[in-house]
């Protein structure tokens, strides 16, 4: 099965029976409330590590597999289905929460206090107590079981997931403060970490005890450490043996003592969860010497419900700059309200009131970045990353050196002073 490619060119990653099986008996130890009654909805592609070893994961557990053929009807598909079980990458997440979250600012009186008052009363339920294996006060109790049976089971019902038992995510980033609403309103994520290389999960969280922030336990059977660079280090029975004729890519992978290079950077907490910090091959080094993050700043950034997509710029750069896809449908809704005049999207995202209030915007959520971190100067662009054009991956990740190809002349511009 081969890599993604988002870094350079795909390799091909020598993945054995037994190396699947190893898979399968770690994931029985550690998700075990699943049965022949659960049904997984099949969405990403199976040429992707992650969803080909979930498919056989619930193929494996007796689970039936609805497969979705066409990514652009997920949305219909998922409420024909009505899966219990679903593996997803972030960004179908952020998408359901810019939605959710919508409804509730965009509410009145009543509605908007009875749909702020369940989130409060399921992060407290869910998070504050059950998690930590701890019973819930009545009051507390009661609320959530009437918000279970109504606002909760409202949302997951307009998504199609109202039967929900658990669902997987991994493949990228997940805000915080996205895994923590999902989770509030009695969406059981299940996030976690892992690559092509180890057969998928390196980690992940269990039903309780889980700490947002990290991505989750070490799978059990497996052995980390953290390396040089504050590179994670893996090895294991679900270790592949090398890459597809490349004996040198094979050799380079593995340190002497046969741990595999990982090339994420993270730290390993004394319970033996994860905090995954950044892909090393993507931080950015500023002229000035600082070393950035993109998938840090991108994943704080990417949580306004403006914003829809975002390319941090910055490598060998003065400052950080970023290219910026806006949420069209929602930029459009706040032109109208101010009666901003413009004849197509290009005229829209040109607009010096929109490129202001965007910035304001990002001025907020960036408040917590050291000031060599924050985004200087961004450019909205009027067409979305795609698949089509080579700038993401299948499973939706950046394609920087794509990007950074495609959109030269623009990201040129913002550095002439």
């Amino acid at each position: 099965i081969y890599t993604s490619g988002t870094t350079g060119e795909p390799k091909g990653v020598m993945l054995s029976h037994a190396n699947y099986l190893k898979a399968m008996k770690m994931h029985d130890i550690r998700i075990t409330n699943l049965s022949e009654k659960d049904l997984s909805m099949c969405f990403l592609p199976l040429t992707h590590i992650f969803e080909k070893a979930w498919t056989y994961y619930c193929l494996h557990r007796g689970i039936t597999v609805a497969v979705n053929r066409n990514p652009a009807e997920i949305r219909e598909t998922i409420k024909q289905v009505r899966p219990t079980l679903m593996s997803n990458v972030p960004r179908f997440w952020e998408k359901v929460y810019d939605g959710v979250k919508e409804t509730i600012d965009s509410a009145s009186g009543i509605v908007k206090w009875l749909f702020t008052d369940a989130v409060k009363t399921g992060r407290r339920h869910n998070l504050d107590y059950v998690n930590k294996g701890l019973k819930a006060p009545l009051g507390n109790r009661i609320k959530f079981a009437i918000y279970k049976h109504t606002v909760y089971y409202l949302i997951k019902r307009i998504i199609g997931i109202e039967k929900g038992n658990l669902f997987p995510v991994a493949g990228a980033p997940l805000s915080d403060n996205i895994n923590e609403f999902l989770q509030s309103i009695d969406v059981h994520i299940i996030y976690g970490y892992g690559l092509t290389e180890t057969t998928a999960t390196v980690s992940c969280f269990t039903s309780t005890g889980y700490k947002i922030g990290t991505v989750g336990k070490v799978m059990p059977d497996i052995e980390v450490k953290i390396g040089e660079n504050n590179e994670i280090l893996v090895k294991g029975e679900t270790v592949m043996s090398g890459y597809y004729k490349k004996p040198e890519a094979t050799k380079e992978a593995f340190t002497d003592d046969g741990f595999f290079r990982t090339g994420d950077a993270g730290k390993l907490t004394d319970d033996g969860e994860i905090i995954l910090t950044e892909r090393i091959k993507d931080l950015y080094k500023t002229s000035n010497g600082k070393y950035i993050a993109p998938q840090m700043i991108e994943t704080r950034i990417s949580e306004d419900k403006y914003i829809d997509q975002v390319a941090v710029i910055g490598d060998e750069r003065k400052f950080v700059s970023a290219l910026i896809v806006p949420n069209y449908l929602a930029l459009k809704a706040y032109a109208a309200a101010q009666n901003i005049k413009y004849e197509s999207i290009e005229d829209l995202v040109s607009n010096n009131v929109i490129h202001d209030f965007i910035f304001g915007r990002i001025e907020l959520l960036q408040s917590q970045f050291t000031n060599y971190e924050k985004i200087k100067r961004f450019t909205l662009i009027p067409k979305p990353f795609s698949v089509d054009n080579d700038e993401l991956t299948n499973t939706l990740k950046l394609r920087r050196k794509v990007i950074l190809d495609h959109y030269a002349d623009i990201i040129d511009q913002m550095y002439v002073d």
